[in-house]
């Protein structure tokens, strides 16, 4: 059986703003990975190397420019949540002057929610202190 995790945080600029955060490779590293590979068109490459020692992959599925992005996930390394086994749907919300970014990571084992909720709170953190032009900190969910 699997569940949906889902990580919400307000942003202080535009959901235009945030969604240029997903718009390339080197954008994307900015809040999360140290290497990437993304082409933004459904069916397209989403690859990325989170903290330097395992790629997670999938395909994008989706894209609304400046309100959503879902891709597929799971770790290239295998079980237990293989490449392209789960999904993650990111969703820009408009909030007064500012977003609401929502990420929901759905059909996760129940025993690894928690281990990416940790993982994806870090990232969903670094995303927001990127956007609003702060240090996001250590690129590692460990915060080694």
């Amino acid at each position: 059986m699997a569940d949906d995790l889902v990580v919400e945080r307000r942003v202080s600029v535009p959901p235009e703003r945030v969604f240029t955060y997903f718009t390339d490779a080197e954008k994307w590293m900015l809040w999360q990975g140290t290497d990437a590979e993304i082409e933004l068109t459904p069916g397209g490459t989403w690859r990325v190397n989170v903290t330097g020692d395992g790629f997670a992959s999938g395909r994008v599925v989706e894209v609304v420019p400046n309100e959503r992005v879902v891709f597929t996930w799971g770790w290239e390394q295998g079980p237990p949540v293989p490449p392209g086994s789960t999904t993650v749907a990111i969703e820009l919300v408009p909030d007064g002057d500012g977003t609401l970014i929502r990420l929901t990571h759905s059909a996760l084992p129940p025993d690894q929610i928690e281990i990416h909720r940790h993982g994806w709170e870090h990232y969903v953190g670094r995303l927001v202190a990127v956007c609003e032009e702060r240090d996001p900190g250590p690129n590692t969910a460990l915060g080694d």
